[in-house]
């Protein structure tokens, strides 16, 4: 059985993560040099490229726990499957349906699920700290990729997949590009959970 605090995370994880699919993340630059030398110049949003999706999944795993970012994450595939199927409704990036699964990045939204369970899992293992925390929320990403290029080998493999733009291509697209963003992204999350924490008193 879950606990009520755990059933409570993973709708709002659920949530966060629907809502996060179409937020893109942003860092702000400063023009120092602009500013040194004595001209104007206003603070620049620069893309990373990502959305705040699995950060959405990693700030569940880091405030609810490993049972709650799992729910959540289980919640979300099956949702934006039925919504579809019946409603008509998207909730993934791409689409959504059964017919999903021949998306190159289906096995990402699969990953989401082992992936907040680790991170869930090494975020409350011992005493609260903001290196614990980013260090769970680093670790998260590992089940998202190995699970996301893994389904697109096997994808090719089999032929479920659509050929182009070709495996490297989609690896490439999907991870490698994919990753230093999710990176910054996950930092933030550690610390923004970790205040959460420190303030809610666990």
């Amino acid at each position: 059985m879950f606990a009520p605090s755990e059933l409570l995370w993973a709708v709002i994880g659920l949530i966060l993560t629907i809502g996060c699919t179409w937020i893109e993340a942003f860092v702000f630059g400063l023009p120092i040099s602009e500013w040194l030398q004595g001209e104007g110049g206003g603070i620049e949003a620069i893309s990373l490229g990502v959305s705040f999706q699995v950060g959405a999944v990693l700030f569940t795993g880091c405030m609810g726990g490993k049972n709650a970012a799992a729910l959540s994450q289980i919640a979300y595939i099956a949702l934006g499957v039925l919504l579809f199927e019946f409603f008509g409704l998207e909730i993934f990036a791409h689409g959504a349906g059964i017919e999903y699964v021949q998306e190159p990045s289906f096995g990402y939204l699969l990953g989401f699920v082992p992936a907040g369970w680790l991170c869930g899992l090494l975020a409350f293992r011992s005493k609260r700290s903001l290196e614990r925390i980013g260090f769970a929320a680093l670790c998260g990403l590992v089940p998202v990729h190995l699970c996301g290029m893994a389904y697109l080998i096997v994808g090719y493999l089999f032929r479920w997949l659509p050929a182009p733009p070709g495996l490297g291509t989609a690896i490439m697209s999907y991870s490698i590009v994919q990753i230093p963003g999710q990176v910054m992204v996950s930092c933030a999350i550690a610390l923004i959970a970790f205040g959460l924490r420190k303030l809610l008193f666990y």
